[in-house]
């Protein structure tokens, strides 16, 4: 984690002396003025280009307001502050007490102080105070840090969409959810490497715990990629609800790795569940994680449905089906699926499939005609 820290010098020599030394001791880099400029006054493009970098402000307000930049009317940290707002930025700030703030310092003071959401504020008195204080807000986001990064694709990815071809057997007449990831790096894979990978794709399934071992998948091999299919599950009753499936996996030479599944259902039709769709999307991107087919350090996510004119927006619930559903979606097509705009780490197949599934699940399901203003 880079943390910037972000103060003027005057009044608060020992604190900028001392914090450095303290992140590098938590295991952390600490990325301030003084490492980049030699200069007493830092330039104002340096200091916006590090904080840009970083992925924690660390704001100290001490007495001085600083040199104030004739471009903006504005010190060196006002200026980061505003920049590291609009950034997004996690932004932590400790007023130094007993010391006599400057009007102009007070004034920001009140500004930093007024903000409602987005950071996290303390005040200390003495060096060792705020050490400590910065020590366990370290490890509090330690504690509970993403382990996901993204980073914007810098031109976009091909992915190999199914939406229009017929399912698998026995469930070509429902809509299906489809699952991409796509290795960002990956140069894909050769003919020969692809059908070696190929004839282990049905034993990694069972392996990954889709399927048991009696169970009957069909492998097919095609010049651009593999497809098994996953048998559904025998129910007793015909129109009794029923969680979604993985009835598909695909993997493309490009290295794609592509699962279907059916969404929950019931005698009214397939429902796309805000609670339940991430948790059957976190389930497939560990599913994938297991088949340890992707080994890139950058993938790309897109998720779809096909035939989403045949699903609605609703509540699924497991032992009772609904006697009612909304139908006014059934009577116009239009097409339900997203495109990647960043990459992320591989850990969104493993710790992060949570955080990344609910990313997903939200925007398809704003992107359903009643999925914007339906919250079930």
């Amino acid at each position: 984690m880079r943390i910037f820290i972000s103060s003027v010098r005057k009044g608060l020599e020992e604190e900028r002396d001392a914090l450095p030394g303290l992140i590098r001791a938590v295991g952390h880099t600490p990325v301030l003025f003084e490492d980049f400029s030699a200069q007493t006054t830092p330039s104002r493009q340096a200091c916006l280009a590090a904080l840009d970098s970083a992925d924690v402000c660390l704001f100290l307000l001490g007495p001085s307001y600083g040199h104030v930049f004739p471009e903006t009317g504005q010190s060196a940290t006002h200026d980061e502050w505003v920049a590291a707002k609009t950034a997004g930025k996690p932004r932590w700030v400790y007023r130094k007490l007993d010391v006599t703030f400057e009007d102009a310092q007070q004034d920001f003071a009140r500004t930093v102080e007024a903000y409602a959401t987005g950071g996290f504020r303390d005040s200390y008195r003495s060096t060792t105070e705020l050490m400590t204080k910065v020590v366990a807000k370290v490890k509090e986001v330690e504690s509970d840090r993403s382990p996901l990064s993204f980073a914007r694709l810098t031109q976009p990815v091909s992915l190999h969409w199914s939406l229009d071809q017929a399912g698998a057997d026995g469930i070509s007449n429902l809509p299906l959810l489809e699952l991409h990831v796509l290795p960002v790096d990956f140069p894909g894979y050769s003919a020969r490497e692809l059908e070696g990978v190929s004839t282990s794709l049905a034993d990694r399934i069972r392996r990954a715990g889709a399927v048991g071992n009696s169970a009957a998948l069909t492998s097919s091999s095609f010049l651009e990629h593999a497809v098994v299919s996953i048998p559904s599950t025998p129910h007793h009753y015909f129109d009794a609800p029923r969680p979604g499936e993985l009835v598909e996996v695909r993997l493309h030479k490009s290295g794609q790795v592509s699962l279907r599944a059916t969404l929950p259902r019931d005698n009214m039709g397939s429902i796309m569940d805000h609670d339940m769709l991430p948790q059957q999307v976190a389930s497939l991107l560990r599913f994938i994680g297991a088949l340890d087919l992707i080994r890139d350090k950058r993938i790309a996510l897109a998720i779809g449905v096909s035939d989403p004119n045949m699903t609605q927006v609703d509540r699924f619930n497991p032992h009772q089906s609904r006697t009612r559903a909304d139908l006014s979606a059934h009577t116009r097509s239009f097409t339900l699926q997203t495109e990647p705009d960043e990459s992320t780490s591989l850990a969104a197949l493993d710790a992060g499939a949570e955080e990344v599934s609910g990313i997903l699940s939200r925007a398809l399901i704003k992107r359903h005609p009643s999925g914007s203003s339906k919250r079930v």
